[in-house]
């Protein structure tokens, strides 16, 4: 790298970052690390815990940065709780980088989407009165092994290697004091799919936090306890349980030496087919028909609206006890292996996640 310190504005960066696999820790680096190398004093520093947080000296002026991955088109939640408890500064500058799924398709770099990944911390760092001079999406691979395979190692391979070029980019102009906005990019689509963004906020997260089971080849080593960003599980008859605080970040699932974690994906659907629609219906219907006369049932949008709140109520307190009953029964070896031939994590062609060690 070119050194430009003669052009820079900044002379301290600060990264804070929240990483379930390592993407959105490796463009913390990779910022950081240019950075360094034209002689701006950097700091990198994980969420996971509860971090110092520095606020510039008046003698200087410093950068401070925000790198999450994209959770349900939408902040991770552990980042946006950060975000929204930053101590309020005026007028210091700050960038936020989103790592979201990345695919390929031959040469072709398919990007993710957002949501409101960038403009909901955006709009919360504003009321805080920073200056906002940096909104970068970063397509770097999708990770989440519950829906699909972990990518081919070349493939995750050559993304890494885009996706550093488009970090160290974004740096140069950040450093010598140009403003990049590359989320507007995508703004139509990404209004477009901001109600699924609110939906899994309050909704589709927890469903899926109570997706995750260990079978027998769990040895209890506590590695997936220790290192949860979330401290969402909990060690019960020496095998990992999943709370409800889930974000689904997946490093457990791709850490886990074993290969013991898994998706019970059959049980799942299963479990969301039973309580968010027969049972759904069968109380939605003997609720109103027993209580009101014909002339009070609800009709038209109420009687959605009553019907999605019988069915959100039904879902949760159906995927509370029926994960408990999962976990007691995979204690029994033959439910385990049916629970296990019904995962498709199960198998060795869904591969697990992993960035290259090179970077």
């Amino acid at each position: 790298m070119n050194n430009n310190r003669g052009k820079q504005k900044y002379d301290k960066l600060i990264v804070y970052y929240f990483s379930g696999t390592g993407n959105a820790k490796n463009a913390a680096k990779w910022i950081a690390q240019f950075a360094t190398n034209n002689g701006i004093s950097s700091i990198v520093v994980s969420i996971d815990n509860k971090p110092l947080i520095e606020i510039q000296d008046e003698s200087k002026k410093t950068l401070i940065g925000f790198c999450f991955p994209t959770h349900g088109f939408n902040v991770s939640p552990k980042m946006l709780k950060f975000i929204a408890g930053f101590p309020r500064k005026l007028n210091s500058d700050v960038f936020i980088l989103n790592t979201r799924a990345g695919m390929k398709l031959s040469k072709l770099f398919i990007p993710g989407l957002s949501g409101i990944a960038q403009f909901l911390p955006a709009l919360i760092l504003l009321t805080k009165s920073y200056r906002i001079v940096g909104m970068q999406p970063l397509d770097l691979p999708s990770n989440w092994i519950s829906l699909h395979p972990g990518l081919r190692p070349k493939v995750v391979k050559s993304i890494y290697e885009r996706c550093e070029k488009i970090t160290y980019r974004f740096a140069e102009k950040l450093l010598n004091g140009k403003h990049v906005y590359k989320a507007f990019y995508s703004l139509p689509f990404d209004i477009l799919i901001s109600p699924i963004s609110v939906l899994y906020y309050f909704i589709g997260r927890f469903v899926l936090a109570k997706t995750f089971i260990a079978n027998n080849d769990c040895t209890s080593c506590d590695l997936c306890a220790n290192n949860c960003p979330t401290n969402s599980i909990e060690m019960y008859n020496g095998k990992p349980f999943w709370k409800f605080t889930c974000e689904s970040c997946m490093r457990c699932m791709n850490n886990c030496p074993k290969r013991a974690i898994q998706t019970a994906h059959l049980y799942s659907f299963f479990i969301w087919y039973i309580f968010g629609g027969l049972v759904t219906g069968i109380a939605f219907n003997y609720f109103f028909n027993k209580n009101f006369s014909t002339h009070f049932l609800p009709t038209g949008v109420f009687k959605i609206l009553i019907y999605d709140i019988f069915q959100i109520i039904s879902v949760f307190v159906g995927i509370y006890f029926a994960y408990k009953l999962l976990n007691f029964l995979l204690r029994y070896k033959i439910f385990n292996k049916f629970i296990n031939y019904t995962s498709l994590t199960y198998y060795s062609f869904w591969r697990r996640y992993k960035p290259p060690k090179n970077f």
